[in-house]
């Protein structure tokens, strides 16, 4: 009965607001697998009404997420190439952004549409009159055109990066209508992830994170780099605009007292001075705020935003003669989750904040110190919360498909140019210790010099080349072990022993990226396909002894093998995957946490130097 008032009561706030009709699995007993989040997602007006850039932030600003019209389909339009947007029936459906359609939370629950349109309005507040606007996407997958008040804005390219346009000049007063178009294919042919012909899982498309006004001056800040420097004991700091050379103001603040504040030039680095640092870490994640401004010729700010940094090293070095990852100079063992984000209400978006949180707080309640974000690029306020608790990442790059056909020149470059985007957008994120450029030869090319780019293009992390090099995608020749990079990385779902572990190198340290793999059934918490995994465990007791066993021999692999990291599979089941954590649906734990967290937390301290 309390369920049934509950379900009615939001039907009822979703009739107020206008977002029922023409709305699919808009009543909660239709999902076909709920999270915990789901009735919330569905009662919001505005989802996701959290600022989205946390290391960047205005505190004026109009979020756009909500119920936006529709209409998806392989013979609309192009949106690549349309110089007008279409024009919209009268009945239009009605979608949720930024829930992609293939999400039963955007209303629409629908695959396939490939060209994807969008649209919506929107006034502009009156106090920001006389300022600049930016209209500002998380991300919108795949190639997108943005029009406004029937004009053409822009296009971008990239389904995993954010983006702006300057729309002012395309505003009138009132009322103003928004359009964006998307395109996606999903044939493999960008950065895609599992958003690929292999079909792993529901592949998504279209708008899937928030999506927002801001007003701001002719001159801005565009973007930072913040990159601690923690021999010298300072932070060298960048503030992008489109005007090099006005200055820029960095202060930075413990939370109780200014700690430093210098100046520097717009697009130029500069160093910030951070006397006596208090080093970020999984156990002590320290967070300095930071504000930054930037100043006209007479000396006037321009330009205002909040940010925060983390002091913290991470290099490679010889311990007891084994080459290891070190953070702040000490040897850390890696132990963590695979992680790939996603959920059976929202594909590719969380259903809210909380359910983004959730899987963090998992890991860190589980006594893992890494999470490695899995062929995806989560939104930024993911990356926040990894910063703030002490959870360690290592960041792949969404894989492609096919690189080798006719066209593979101008789709290699476009995977370059998206992997420098990930990492320019991601840079300043303390968390971040490791780039991931590759994933068991999926889509694999010049994987030896895209390795040896990374790493010179970001010095402050290290390197992963290929992850599992030993593991052929099957539809293609394997690219094989770049040879370079800080890790010879292999993965292996078997028994931990000795003949199945890299060795480290006199260059390369040794790296277990992904293991495990141990299934169980929970009724009525899987998704309705065949479900399958590495292995089955009977029950909740034997899959944890096996976890603690597994822990228990990767401990002797550390001692006496040279492992340094080690990456379980993975942090809750997704969709025929039943190797989590968690289920799906993130409502039953499968393993004893405690008992996880326990022996996590032995194989951490012993690897630890006794000081």
């Amino acid at each position: 009965m309390r369920k049934n008032v509950i379900t009615w009561f939001i039907f009822c706030l979703l009739l107020l607001s206008g977002g029922v009709f023409n709305v699919k699995a808009q009543n909660l007993e239709k999902f076909t697998l709920p999270t915990p989040w789901t009735a919330e997602a569905l009662a919001t007006k505005v989802p996701f009404p959290e600022y989205p850039r946390p290391q960047m932030v205005r505190y004026k600003w109009l979020n756009l997420n909500g119920m936006w019209d529709y209409m998806g389909g392989k013979k609309l339009s192009d949106p690549v190439t349309a110089t007008t947007p279409p024009v919209f029936p009268a009945n239009t459906e009605k979608i949720r952004v930024p829930f992609p359609p293939e999400a039963e939370l955007s209303g629409i629950a629908r695959k396939g549409d490939t060209c994807l349109w969008y649209r919506r309005s929107f006034v502009v507040p009156k106090e920001w009159k006389g300022k600049n606007v930016l209209l500002n996407f998380g991300a919108v997958d795949r190639i997108s055109s943005v029009f406004v008040n029937g004009k053409k804005v822009g296009t971008h390219t990239g389904g995993y990066d954010a983006f702006s346009f300057d729309i002012t000049d395309y505003l009138k007063s009132g009322e103003n209508v928004l359009v964006v178009g998307a395109y996606d294919p999903n044939d493999g042919r960008a950065a895609s992830g599992k958003n690929g012909p292999r079909g792993d899982y529901v592949y998504t498309s279209g708008i899937w994170q928030t999506v927002w006004l801001e007003p701001v001056e002719k001159q801005y800040i565009s973007h930072i780099k913040l990159v601690p420097d923690v021999k010298n004991n300072r932070l060298e700091v960048v503030a992008y605009s489109d005007n090099p050379g006005l200055t820029v103001t960095a202060i930075a603040s413990n939370g109780n007292s200014e700690v430093a504040k210098s100046n520097g030039s717009s697009n130029t680095s500069f160093y910030l001075p951070i006397q006596n640092p208090r080093l970020w870490s999984p156990d002590d994640p320290f967070l300095y705020e930071l504000k930054l401004q930037l100043k006209d010729r007479k000396g006037k700010i321009i330009d205002e935003i909040s940010s925060y940094f983390g002091m913290r090293s991470v290099t490679m070095g010889k311990v007891d003669g084994v080459l290891r990852p070190l953070l702040n100079g000490e040897f850390v063992f890696h132990i963590g989750l695979l992680d790939q984000g996603y959920w059976p209400d929202g594909a590719f978006t969380a259903p809210t904040e909380q359910a983004l949180l959730y899987d963090i707080e998992l890991a860190k309640r589980a006594g893992f110190n890494v999470i490695r974000k899995h062929i995806k690029v989560e939104p930024q306020r993911w990356y926040y919360h990894c910063d703030r608790l002490g959870l360690m990442v290592w960041q792949d790059m969404p894989n492609l498909w096919e690189p080798d056909d006719a066209d593979s020149v101008a789709v290699r470059k476009q995977f370059r140019d998206e992997l420098k985007v990930m990492i320019d957008q991601h840079v300043s994120s303390p968390s971040i210790v490791m780039w991931v450029p590759f994933n068991e030869n999926w889509g694999a090319f010049e994987a030896t010099d895209i390795t040896d780019w990374v790493k010179k293009y970001d010095s402050s992390r290290l390197v992963n080349g290929m992850s599992g090099y030993n593991y052929a995608p099957g539809y293609r020749k394997a690219y094989g072990d770049p040879g370079n990079g800080d890790f010879v990385d292999m993965h292996h779902y078997g028994k931990i022993e000795p003949q199945a572990m890299p060795r480290p190198t006199d260059k390369r340290g040794a790296s277990l990226g992904e293991f495990g793999g141990k299934g169980l059934f929970v009724r009525g918490h899987m998704w309705p396909v065949r479900n399958d995994a590495y292995e089955m465990m009977l029950n909740k007791d034997q899959l944890t002894d096996t976890y603690v066993l597994m822990a228990t021999e990767l401990e002797q692999m550390i001692k006496y093998f040279g492992l340094s990291t080690a990456i379980y599979t993975q942090t809750t089941d997704v969709e025929h995957e039943i190797n989590g954590l968690v289920t799906y649906d993130r409502k039953v734990e499968k393993m004893d946490l405690d008992k996880v967290k326990q022996i996590n937390q032995d194989v951490i301290k012993s690897t630890r130097k006794k000081k």
